[in-house]
């Protein structure tokens, strides 16, 4: 089942002379009056497409492939069947297993999936590494119905008998193109063989690789596949542009962010050490950078992302594995310090900005190295980047200029202006040489100030 996204349907309105209907409540689904309480009080209104299209083959018991990209509403989609269907609220075991690429994702989705079930008394834990297995223990002994984790803790606690597969119903398998391309399938492999044959399990992927299609061909039975907007048909959505550098790439890469200005960005490299340089680069510009890989400890990893998922942050530099699982739904920029060698992690990358109907810029720094991958991800994906060149001075001085504008825009339109003294402006616009006494002035007020336009450009880097 392909399900059509809504840009389509809009069109296809506008040409027939209808007028669009309105979207549709979770009236249209049939959940439960514990579960609409708890959705008012959350503040979902209208079920997203995702949604709409999961229900129907989850609550029948059908296994089901779904491609659909992060930010789409797609825990929730399997969450409200979950705790609305799945879960018998009268057996205090573990039920429901949902199974993600990074610990980051697995609380995001525990703490969804809690959300959704508060009115119920769904029990749910989320187990992963890096955390106390004690803890863990523990709590899935007090009665956890729903157990979300990564695949190696999860298999670990299965080999314990922490957990007790036997009463599992449904298996969720969340981005699980990230899960194989992190090199978990023999984990997911020995997981299945640990879960009741007779289970519905439900994969949900941004992307639908030839290894997806196989899995799902061999270990779910007669899978109903509901294509959604993947990663690539987001990618496909956004801008992309492409830098050639040949020179200092970290000199290149403040060029552009200074032209560009970006609202917030996720800036990928592809080793650990060049995201601290970065994110260094960056900081001695003024900028409000953070990196984030797999070396950071775990409790500075949860500060990292908080402030980046806040918008505390307004540029994280980080490695593909650091970066999955982190939903930023506001981000405006993905920048490609160093291309990726595959074009899937290319979108993978890219898509995720221009969520949710959002605009969003993908830029890449492309080295002469780069041109052959450059190439693959037009011949795979369609996309076709534009290629731009660095900023000349030109370019930054008139950024220059216009920090200096806004500066003082700021420091004196909130003061308000005089009836005599807009006239007079008024008056000196009229004048030949209008400009250079404009000019004159200012000089005069930014001479007594001679770092006003450092201050400026500060300001602005500064900016969230």
């Amino acid at each position: 089942m392909t399900v059509p996204s809504p840009p389509a349907a809009v069109a296809g309105e506008a040409q027939t002379g209808e007028k669009p209907q309105p979207p549709p409540t979770f009236d249209v689904l049939p959940l439960s009056s514990e579960l609409r309480e708890t959705l008012a009080e959350i503040g979902y209104v209208h079920p997203t497409p995702v949604q709409l299209a999961v229900w129907e083959p989850v609550t029948r018991g059908r296994d089901a492939v779904v491609q659909a990209r992060t930010g789409t509403g797609k825990t929730a989609a399997f969450g409200l069947p979950i705790v609305d269907h799945a879960v018998k609220r009268s057996l205090a075991q573990a039920q429901v297993l949902a199974l993600c690429p990074t610990r980051e994702l697995a609380l995001q989705v525990s703490a969804e999936i809690d959300r959704l079930g508060k009115r119920k008394g769904i029990k749910v834990v989320a187990v992963y590494g890096g955390a106390p297995m004690q803890r863990q223990i523990d709590a899935l002994a007090a009665g956890a119905q729903v157990i979300v984790g990564t695949p190696g803790r999860v298999l670990d606690h299965l080999r314990r008998g922490t957990i007790v597969a036997k009463h599992i119903r449904l298996l969720v398998l969340d981005e699980c193109d990230e899960m194989l391309s992190m090199g978990f399938e023999r984990e997911l492999t020995a997981i299945l063989a640990e879960l009741p044959p007779e289970r519905q399990t439900l994969l949900f992927s941004a992307t639908l690789p030839p290894d997806i299609e196989r899995i799902a061909r061999s270990k779910l039975r007669s899978p109903e596949f509901v294509t959604l907007s993947g990663d690539a048909v987001g990618a496909l959505q956004i801008q992309h542009y492409v830098y050639l550098v040949t020179g200092d790439k970290h000199a290149a890469l403040i060029r552009i962010i200074e032209v560009e200005n970006p609202e917030n960005a996720v800036v990928f490299c592809n080793t650990k050490d060049e995201t601290e340089a970065v994110a260094a680069a960056l900081k001695r510009q003024g900028y409000d950078a953070d990196w984030l890989n797999g070396d950071l400890p775990q409790s500075d990893r949860e500060k990292v992302m908080s402030a980046t998922r806040e918008g505390r942050l307004r540029f994280l530099v980080a490695t593909d594995v650091a970066a999955r699982g982190i939903d930023i739904s506001h981000l405006t920029h993905v920048i490609n310090y160093d291309f990726p060698q595959d074009a899937e992690a290319y979108v993978h990358r890219t898509g995720r900005t221009g969520r949710a109907g959002r605009t969003g810029t993908a830029i890449a720094l492309i080295t002469p190295q780069d041109v052959g991958p450059l190439y693959i991800l037009r011949l795979t994906y369609k996309i076709r980047p534009l290629e731009k060149q660095l900023p000349s001075e030109g370019e930054l001085k008139t950024r220059a200029e216009a920090d200096l504008v806004a500066m003082l825009a700021e420091a004196f339109l909130p003061k308000g202006t005089h009836p005599e003294d807009l006239s007079l402006a008024r008056r000196l616009l009229t004048h030949d040489q209008a400009e250079a006494i404009v000019a004159g002035l200012l000089r005069d007020h930014l001479g007594a100030r001679p770092t006003a336009q450092e201050e400026a450009s500060a300001a602005r880097r500064a900016q969230q």
